[in-house]
C-alpha cells in the first residue's frame, strides 16, 4: 500500500468548514464507485469496529441515502444524505443529517453540506471534500463528537477496500 498518498484535514473555523483532501491509489472510476454504490460504501464508511448499513439509496439529484452506523454493542446512529447535485465521475453534493431509522431528521444535531470533487492524477485519484456547517457552534459540536478521528479511520478503511479490489 502506498503510504505517500496525500491526506490533509483542515478545520476552517472562520467559515465553519472542514476541508479534507485525500488521495487514493486507484483510478477515478473505482474511487467514484466506492463513494456512490451502497454495497461498496458499507464496506468502509464507518470507522472500525463500527459498520455502515445502508437501508436505502437512490443516487440521483433529489434522491437519498438512509443508513446507520452500527456499533459493536448493537448501537445504531442513523443518518440521511439528500443528494443535491451530481456531475458523474467528477462531483456530487449532498446535505447530511442525523435522523431516525425512517429518515425523520433530528434537529437537535447539526446538519452539514458536503461537496466532493474527484480529480484524476497520474496513478491515483484525489478527492477534495468540503463540509460546510451552519455555524461555528455546529462545527465544534461535530468535532467534539469525534468526526476527525472517525472520518480519518473510515478513509483508511477505503484504502483497504481499494487494495483488495
Amino acid at each position: 500500500m502506498n503510504t505517500n498518498l496525500l491526506f490533509d484535514f483542515t478545520v476552517d473555523k472562520t467559515n465553519s468548514t472542514v476541508i479534507v483532501k485525500r488521495e487514493f491509489a486507484a483510478v477515478n472510476d473505482v474511487v467514484w464507485d466506492a463513494f456512490t454504490i451502497p454495497e461498496i460504501l458499507d464496506q468502509w464508511w464507518a470507522p472500525k469496529p463500527w459498520v455502515s448499513k445502508t437501508k436505502s439509496m437512490n443516487f440521483e439529484v433529489g434522491g437519498t441515502r438512509l443508513y446507520a452506523m452500527c456499533g459493536p454493542n448493537g448501537e445504531e446512529h442513523w443518518a440521511l444524505a439528500d443528494f443535491t447535485s451530481i456531475s458523474p465521475k467528477t462531483n456530487f453534493q449532498f446535505t447530511d443529517a442525523f435522523c431516525d431509522s425512517d429518515g425523520n431528521k433530528n434537529d437537535e444535531f447539526p446538519q452539514s453540506k458536503w461537496n466532493l470533487d474527484f480529480e484524476n492524477q497520474e496513478n491515483s485519484t484525489l478527492v477534495n471534500i468540503t463540509i460546510t456547517h451552519e455555524s461555528l457552534e455546529d462545527l465544534e459540536k461535530i468535532i467534539e463528537m469525534g468526526f476527525k478521528e472517525g472520518f480519518s479511520m473510515a478513509l483508511s478503511g477505503l484504502d483497504t477496500v481499494l487494495s483488495n479490489s
